[in-house]
């Protein structure tokens, strides 16, 4: 059935409607393709000017734009189509049921309701800018950010960017990159009756984790942003030895490092490497550290135009702006490491994504759509921002 213009609400129900699992987390899963296609329609019924581009096996990436280009300032809206697994969901996750003034669904929150939102902002506002609206739709933020990453890399840029993430309405100009490593100590297999031989690998762990326990208690406690608070750092998995009546010759640990704006992945990787000497002098040993994954943070200021014109326009439509930290990593720090300053601001709860029961308020999709309608307005007039 088609849509009225504009209609977020609407638009919301037939997104959570669709299966758009994650492949790459999901063996099996359908992917984003059908979700893309039935976007790419409603946008063109809406006015849009759209155009896929696929990413990996149908898997593609929408790019739609309104306005007019290069007649004034543009902005760009951002939102990924793909959703996590749905097992021990306590719910249907794919009916879009409302209860009392929510909608329940896989994606409800994260974040479809979003993608609606923007979508019907830039219809809604599309007649009565002088620049350009580009709407982003893309695969893949929850595993590798294969969608954004291959959205900039053909070129995409706009003025400034708004991801339609779960933030309550709030305006978040930040959030903490983070960097994983693997940290590997050495033993001697030997068997277990003899001691004079084996070296326990685990154990000289043991004294690593202690040291990188009070590291993270201690240094990294220290240190604050105005909007994220400290940095972070634990230990995710281990994994050593082979039987009980041997000395494990090898013991590898992940650690997850959250890093706050400012922070260098070779910096933070002195410093663990330096925990781990200090840790395992008095033995003699070493450890090695390698870094194997890593995601920049995010840092708007609180000032720039991005964040006073979606400050002006929530309070264009009655509400109070709040300014504050995003808990997890977003596209938006892709967006912002190309030069596109980026902030997130969308319905939802970021605390129910992935959750056994996710839902949004329907009463934010409009209020959502209402104020990014104002910005979209308000950014897209008059000369072009510096």
């Amino acid at each position: 059935m088609p849509l009225n213009r504009g209609d977020a609400l609407a638009l919301t129900r037939e997104l959570v409607r669709m299966d758009s699992r994650n492949p790459s987390l999901v063996p099996g899963a359908p992917g984003e393709g059908a979700v893309a296609r039935a976007l790419r329609d409603v946008l063109i019924a809406w006015g849009g000017r759209v155009s896929m581009h696929e990413v990996a096996p149908d898997r593609p990436n929408l790019v739609a734009r309104f306005g007019r280009p290069g007649a004034g300032p543009s902005l760009l809206f951002n939102g990924h189509l793909d959703v996590v697994d749905v097992a021990g969901m306590t719910h249907d996750p794919w009916s879009a049921e409302s209860r009392n003034g929510r909608m329940f669904g896989r994606g409800s929150s994260d974040m479809k309701a979003g993608i609606a939102a923007m979508c019907a902002a830039a219809a809604r506002a599309a007649d009565d800018v002088d620049g350009e609206i580009i709407v982003t739709a893309v695969i893949d933020e929850e595993y590798a950010s294969l969608g954004t990453r291959a959205l900039l890399a053909a070129g995409v840029r706009a003025d400034a960017a708004v991801v339609t993430e779960p933030t309550q309405l709030a305006i978040m100009p930040a959030h903490k990159g983070f960097a994983w490593f693997e940290i590997e100590t050495e033993g001697r297999a030997a068997h277990g009756s003899r001691w004079e031989l084996g070296v326990d690998a685990i154990a000289r762990m043991g004294r690593v984790l202690v040291q990188l326990e009070a590291f993270d208690g201690e240094t990294l406690a220290a240190r604050s942003h105005p909007l994220l608070g400290r940095p972070s750092m634990h230990a995710s998995t281990i994994e050593g030895g082979v039987g009980m009546s041997t000395y494990p010759e090898r013991c590898r640990v992940h650690v997850e490092r959250r890093t706050l704006p400012g922070e260098t992945n070779e910096a933070v990787e002195r410093e663990i490497a330096d925990v781990c000497a200090r840790a395992l002098a008095p033995v003699g040993a070493h450890a090695r550290v390698k870094l194997f994954l890593s995601a920049p943070p995010s840092d708007v200021d609180v000032s720039a135009p991005i964040v006073r014109a979606l400050a002006s326009a929530t309070q264009g439509e009655g509400r109070t702006p709040a300014v504050l930290g995003m808990s997890a990593w977003t596209d938006a720090a892709l967006f912002n490491e190309a030069g596109i300053p980026a902030v997130c601001f969308g319905p939802g709860d970021i605390s129910l994504a992935h959750a056994a029961e996710e839902f949004v308020e329907e009463a934010q999709i409009e209020e959502a759509a209402a104020i990014l309608t104002r910005l979209a307005r308000d950014w897209c007039r008059g000369a072009k921002r510096e």
